[in-house]
């Protein structure tokens, strides 16, 4: 039992010097997937190993804590690098302001395009630019297979909301049609309509857009 808990404990400080020589964003995602695997670490531990319950929750939350540490660093880079490939493909139509990267947390990052970039006013058809503009971002995508996609349509205030709610959707599934066309795997897409539920501005042009949440996996 005492060399399980001394090869933890080894385990656990190389993860800590690596921990020293990271950015800043890279650290946080270690650190997340250190508390989230510390938890789950524990909750097996408690199912395995030891006779003495409390050697069982400390070994399986040690053990957690190293091993998810790793994985968050891992997402974290993988989701650093993703992004910044992705704000290469889009530098001209961010340079427009028809685009937006934001990274959301270490795992998450969301590019936003303005509505007309995609569509002309009331349509759900694809204007022959946002082929164009998609078969930048489909490039990106393939290369990262881990992610998932998730496609939000947004629509301006005006018309009723039913109406925004039905062509938000539709423009949803144009943007997903068209990155499968484009080679990404239909399994890692999922669509939603948010109508004209979440304004981000005064201006309705502004509010008409489009946006791909993209969420690495561990």
């Amino acid at each position: 039992m005492k060399r399980v808990l001394r090869n933890l404990v080894v385990l656990i400080v190389l993860v800590g010097l690596g921990c020293q020589s990271m950015g800043e964003k890279e650290r946080t995602g270690t650190a997340a997937g250190a508390a989230a695997g510390a938890v789950l670490g524990g909750v097996l531990g408690a199912a395995t190993g030891s006779h003495n319950q409390r050697e069982k929750v400390a070994i399986g939350a040690a053990a957690g804590a190293a091993i998810g540490g790793l994985l968050g660093n891992r997402v974290g880079a993988y989701m650093d690098k993703q992004e910044q490939d992705l704000r290469n493909a889009m530098a001209s139509t961010v340079a427009q302001n028809n685009a937006t990267i934001q990274r959301n947390n270490e795992q998450m990052l969301t590019a936003t395009f303005k509505s007309d970039v995609f569509f002309d006013v009331n349509s759900s058809v694809l204007k022959p630019g946002g082929y164009a503009e998609l078969d930048r971002v489909a490039n990106v995508l393939n290369q990262y297979p881990q992610t998932m996609i998730r496609v939000e349509g947004h629509t301006d205030q005006t018309g009723s909301e039913q109406y925004n709610l039905q062509l938000s959707e539709r423009r949803a599934n144009a943007v997903k049609n068209a990155l499968i066309q484009k080679g990404v795997d239909p399994a890692r897409v999922s669509v939603i309509g948010m109508g004209m539920c979440c304004p981000v501005s005064s201006d309705p042009a502004a509010n008409r857009r489009v946006s791909m949440v993209l969420n690495g996996q561990a």
